[in-house]
């Protein structure tokens, strides 16, 4: 347990979220709209109480060649830490 309570240490989150942003799937191009909701989840961790932190994030890039054209997709996975499960992440699943 951390003896600083200003910061949580890793050891004291008890739910952690995975939030994705973007997508790397040339066959599901995200919209504008389906990334703005992506980063709205993202906002709502981070400032909704109980108040998520970041404690990783795995960057995933593909590169694709369509005819001539070359394509490059990024999704970005955020792993946000909780003390306890947010209540409206409960009623959002149900």
């Amino acid at each position: 347990m951390n003896n600083d309570k200003s910061k949580p240490d890793v050891s004291d989150f008890r739910f952690i979220k995975a939030v994705s942003v973007g997508s790397i799937n040339p066959n599901v191009l995200l919209s504008d709209e389906g990334r703005e909701q992506q980063v709205e989840l993202l906002n709502k961790c981070l400032n909704d109480y109980p108040k998520g932190v970041i404690i990783g994030k795995d960057i995933a890039i593909g590169r694709y060649m369509l005819g001539e054209h070359e394509l490059t997709l990024q999704r970005t996975i955020y792993h946000v830490g909780f003390l306890r499960k947010p209540a409206w992440l409960e009623e959002k699943e149900n």
